[in-house]
């Protein structure tokens, strides 16, 4: 079996374990499955989940497409006439609750092949980063330990590389620099050079997306139950104006997506169902949301 017929198996499975863990973690809501087709090749699965006990948006999604590269893009890869396959799971979960955070992730295999057909390049990409809306040490030192410990076994320097491009990457520039959430890890353009590179490189995207589920999990279980108000919730929504901000403007998936003729539904379902805009916002001094703005930038989570 080819690396992507691989990869394409395993972001099924993966979709479909990580939905399961998400709907017991809700304990009401489920989630609904879309399967989609892609007119110029290829097609996916949204599986979205709304109006739950914990989650108030989200979706797993899954998709394998191909085709002739678009103009714009072969701009951007600098290449000639061109054909790609591309393949991955992205999601996206926004809760109800403000005191548990946002989480982002995704996993994907690219390849490009010239007009004989031939494989001229490819790479993996991906990686899983959190966004909440009040900062605890705990959730923030979990998540990270739990997104290294998986890394670790390909090599100490993975965790540390993949952080920092993090911290580099999920940020809204026109915001001042100011960082999206409190980061993970992302990596993107990770090339093979011959099969026993590719198999590694499997292992390690799949090591990566195993691990999400123990990463998130737990933070959700302990944030769950936490009492909030209305000036909570109008906190959440203002920070999730930010994450639009991001997705719209940023985002090399979306754009990718919306440049390749992708289902617009599926790519934009990472927006919230809920956000905010309030002219020059500016939180109360000593305040809880004041402490979270202060503490969005980037910094070692394991030694907190």
């Amino acid at each position: 079996m080819s690396i992507k017929e691989q990869f394409h198996e395993y972001i099924l499975d993966l979709q479909d374990s990580i939905c399961k863990e998400l709907e017991g973690l809700d304990g009401k809501a489920m989630f609904n499955k879309d399967a989609w087709v892609r007119p110029e090749g290829g097609g996916g699965l949204s599986s979205v989940i709304a109006n739950g006990n914990v989650f108030e948006k989200g979706g797993v999604n899954t998709s394998a497409v191909f085709g002739r590269l678009p103009t714009v893009m072969q701009e951007a890869f600098k290449v000639e006439d061109s054909h790609f396959f591309a393949c991955g799971l992205s999601l996206v979960i926004h809760p109800l609750n403000p005191y548990v955070p946002t989480v982002h992730a995704n996993w994907r295999y690219f390849e490009l092949y010239n007009e004989s057909g031939e494989k001229i390049d490819s790479w993996f990409g991906g990686g899983s980063d959190l966004t909440p809306y009040y900062i605890f040490m705990e959730d923030g030192k979990h998540f990270h330990i739990t997104l290294k410990n998986a890394m670790d076994p390909f090599g100490s320097e993975w965790y540390p590389k993949c952080k920092q491009h993090c911290d580099e990457y999920f940020i809204n520039k026109h915001r001042n620099n100011e960082a999206r959430g409190i980061g993970g890890v992302f990596y993107d353009y990770l090339r093979p050079h011959n099969d026993e590179q590719a198999e590694n490189l499997l292992a390690f995207q799949k090591a990566n997306g195993n691990a999400f589920v123990q990463a998130y999990a737990p933070i959700v279980e302990r944030r769950k139950d936490c009492t909030y108000s209305e000036k909570e919730t109008r906190w959440q929504e203002i920070r999730r104006g930010r994450y639009v901000e991001f997705n719209l403007i940023h985002d090399r998936g979306t754009l990718f997506g919306l440049k390749t003729n992708g289902r617009t539904e599926s790519i934009l379902m990472s927006l919230p169902p809920r956000a905010r805009w309030e002219y020059d916002y500016q939180p109360e001094p000593g305040s809880k949301e004041e402490q979270t703005t202060e503490m969005l930038k980037p910094r070692d989570w394991i030694l907190m």
